[in-house]
């Protein structure tokens, strides 16, 4: 018997329609104040099985709420040139093309435009609808890949990220946008090797890149898996650029060797900068179809110094890192992640957990057997900053193969749910999306 890889599996597996339903049911009360959708990106491959989870096409699943009602869901996949024509990203004479993608990691919204996102190509706009509008490039300005977790500072609107490259230099480069959504700077970063460069944190006045020791492999792209393998040989290492000069040096802390996928926040305290993420002792040393578990970690980097210290903050095996939007780049007291790992096969339930990173403390929701949540993102419950808000994710039930749209009181993390929405068919297993209020009049 042939038995399916594990990314094929299960809620791994992809959905084959693209649905729109109306009205859907509803056990709780959706707060009113919740106006706006609820987007969340992942991989779902459409006609043939992808040789790893990161590489299905790109679906987007999306729940309207409006006035305390969950008006429709809808789900599309991204039609990139890669979908609608088989197109790859470098040819055959070594040409890049960076329309070529999945689209398949995250979804945001900048400067009234809807993105979708993946790593390695363009980002690909889509409608309100989630139909493609088609490859986004701030008007032929980008010409790099762009990460799939730009920041969007909340003080100036302008938007931070990079782009990085394998098959030569410069392998990283760091962008700005201004909150017009005009490409303002293109800045190039030399690093020693093409890295896979996942995700980068912000500050107030600094921007901190993460330099880690999983490097392209050559062999592994052309053999067609996961093209990044651990290196023993390759330093681990946190760079820190000032925002008010773009252009001038970093500067290097070099840390004991990990990976990290994900950032939770960082910010300034005086000289020194604070990084919170989620940290791998290693990753993909033998291959790309294990995981190690990671764990909440702070880095504080002093720059009069140039001394960097290391903590472990909590010892549960945690991922998907998001605190609320608004207080990127500031002194968050609260960062939520989602507990979930090994519960996604055996159905043994996870748990959403708000971390007080002031005090240490953090409280759990916990998801019955059975249960499984997906990345929580935090929606604000009124204009202040205090942490009231409530958690959105996406909850797979193992028992009768559904999921709904579940949201948490974010203060109240012990307290039954909200509201929870029930979807017209399961949402498979995937990365990052985004509450996106509508704007206001």
């Amino acid at each position: 018997m042939t038995m399916s890889p594990p990314h094929m599996a299960g809620n791994y597996a992809p959905v084959t329609e693209e649905l729109t339903a109306r009205e859907l049911s509803v056990t709780g009360r959706i707060p009113p104040e919740l106006t706006g959708w609820y987007l969340r990106n992942g991989p779902n491959p459409h006609d043939a099985a992808s040789g790893h989870w990161f590489t299905g096409d790109g679906m987007v699943h999306g729940v309207r709420l409006d006035g305390g009602r969950a008006v429709s869901y809808r789900n599309r996949w991204v039609r990139t040139s890669t979908f609608t024509d088989g197109a790859s990203p470098y040819g055959a004479d070594g040409s890049r093309d960076l329309t070529a993608g999945v689209a398949n990691t995250h979804v945001i919204r900048h400067a009234g435009h809807t993105l979708a996102l993946v790593e390695s190509s363009l980002p690909y706009e889509l409608t309100t609808e989630l139909d493609t509008v088609g490859p986004y490039d701030f008007d032929g300005a980008l010409r790099t890949a762009m990460t799939a977790h730009p920041k969007t500072c909340p003080r100036t609107g302008e938007l931070h990220f990079f782009g990085y490259e394998v098959t030569g230099e410069p392998y990283l480069t760091y962008h700005r946008a201004d909150a017009n959504g005009e490409l303002l700077l293109s800045r190039p970063i030399d690093v020693p090797a093409p890295t896979m460069q996942h995700d980068f944190a912000l500050t107030a006045a600094h921007v901190v890149f993460l330099d880690l020791p999983v490097v392209f492999d050559r062999e592994a792209a052309i053999s067609g898996g996961m093209a990044f393998r651990w290196s023993d040989d390759y330093r681990a290492r946190l760079g820190v650029l000032r925002r008010d000069d773009p252009h001038g040096a970093i500067t290097w802390f070099e840390i004991a060797p990990c990976y990290v996928f994900h950032t939770l926040n960082a910010f300034d305290e005086g000289d020194r900068v604070i990084l919170y993420a989620m940290r791998y002792p290693e990753l993909w040393r033998t291959g790309s179809d294990t995981f190690t578990e990671a764990t909440l970690w702070r880095w504080t980097m002093d720059l009069t110094t140039g001394t960097v210290r290391e903590e472990q903050i909590d010892d549960r095996a945690a991922e998907f890192p998001r605190v609320d939007d608004r207080l990127l780049t500031l002194d968050s007291r609260f960062g939520h992640a989602t507990v979930s790992g090994k519960s996604r096969l055996t159905g043994a339930g996870g748990a959403l957990v708000r971390y007080d990173l002031h005090t240490g403390a953090h409280t759990a929701h916990e998801f019955a057997g059975g249960l499984v949540p997906a990345e929580a993102v935090f929606a604000p419950a009124d204009e202040t900053l205090t942490g009231s808000g409530y958690l959105m994710t996406y909850v797979y039930d193992h028992g009768t193969d559904r999921s709904s749209l579940t949201i948490l009181d974010a203060a109240d993390m012990t307290a039954p749910p909200v509201a929870i929405i029930q979807l017209p068919q399961r949402v498979p297993y995937g990365f990052h999306g985004s509450w996106l209020p509508d704007p206001k009049p």
